[in-house]
């Protein structure tokens, strides 16, 4: 199959640099144009942006000239890592000039008629698409790929939901990556933990429940999140305590955790990890130093699983915030409307 060409909404932010990292090579996309802010276009990315990932920008967009955000000359699919105090109006300017938006914004995760994607978990909801074109009369589309610590929590649950989840309470400790460049205040980070993220915890309790549950039906579990900053560069973890309907043994649960697979796996999409949760029998595992970026950052790692004394069972998840969080996962999201025959 021929590359398509894809560009990248927001292209000299951190996360733009994750998706510019993560598309590199890809098999499916090739991408060809970047949009950035007014005082960016213009300028080649190199002259544009500092690049704050590992080793140097690579040379296929260093000397690419960015552009303005606005539809136009952009390809029919964009990756979108705009702000999201700017994400809104630019998103369905693009979606109504016809574009594919694939977003890691938060902006249109919770409206009723936009896909909130874990392809493994929820492939089904893309049936939303041709509703959010008639509902809006697009000839693009919006789908959306959720908060960086909603998805490490909704691949450790999914495996569960055939045990039936009632109740969830989940703290989580988030990487400062999470937080972008410049991010958090070293004098405020180091040697420290800041038990705040603003509207974190709201994103994670109400996303979860879109991501479980039905096409347009929110799964009916109550979710209790507390989220917290440590300092730890990426790889957010979440200690999670869930109450199940059928209070199945703990070998049982185990089980379906390692068995666990979906559309993706089944496909072989391109950044689909062969075993999207791992779980790790160690004692003090997983940990986001040594597991975050495992399986190119798009696996969620499971370990600590035991019984509850007030609930039923509690364990320890950890993933990649900015690939599996963000930008990995918002190409894999991609890859399935590829697959579905929505991408052209």
């Amino acid at each position: 199959m021929k590359p398509i060409e894809v560009g990248i909404l927001g292209a000299t932010g951190m996360v733009g640099q994750h998706f510019i990292r993560f598309l590199e090579g890809h098999p499916w996309f090739r991408l060809t144009w970047l949009g950035a802010s007014d005082r960016s276009a213009g300028k080649k990315l190199r002259d544009a942006t500092s690049w704050r990932l590992d080793g140097d920008m690579p040379a296929s967009v260093a000397d690419v000239t960015v552009s303005e955000c606005k539809p136009g000359n952009a390809p029919p699919l964009v990756f979108s890592a705009m702000d999201a105090s700017v994400a809104t109006e630019i998103e369905r300017a693009f979606a109504e000039a016809g574009h594919a938006v694939v977003s890691n914004s938060r902006n249109h995760r919770m409206e009723t008629d936009v896909p909130l994607i874990v392809p493994e978990v929820n492939a089904d909801h893309l049936a939303l698409i041709p509703e959010q074109q008639k509902n809006r009369n697009w000839k693009g589309m919006i789908v959306t790929n959720p908060n960086c610590s909603t998805v490490v929590l909704t691949m450790a649950l999914a495996p569960l939901k055939r045990f039936g989840i009632t109740r969830v309470i989940a703290s989580t400790m988030q990487a400062v990556s999470g937080a972008g460049y410049p991010g958090v205040a070293s004098m405020d980070i180091v040697a420290n933990v800041i038990p705040y993220i603003g509207s974190e915890e709201e994103k994670m309790q109400q996303e979860t429940q879109k991501i479980l549950g039905e096409v347009r039906t929110p799964h009916q579990a109550r979710v209790s999140a507390h989220c917290n900053r440590v300092p730890v560069v990426d790889g957010h973890m979440v200690a999670a305590s869930v109450e199940l309907d059928s209070h199945p043994p703990i070998g049982e649960i185990r089980g379906a955790i390692e068995s666990f697979c979906g559309v993706p796996q089944q496909r072989k999409l391109p950044s689909a990890p062969a075993k999207p949760v791992i779980y790790m029998p160690q004692a003090d595992r997983p940990q986001p130093r040594r597991d975050a970026a495992r399986e190119n950052g798009m696996v969620a790692f499971v370990g600590r699983l035991r019984e509850c004394p007030v609930l039923d069972i509690k364990f320890i998840a950890c993933g990649h915030n900015t690939i599996r969080g963000a930008a990995g996962a918002a190409v894999l999201n991609a890859e399935l409307m590829m697959s579905e025959g929505l991408l052209g």
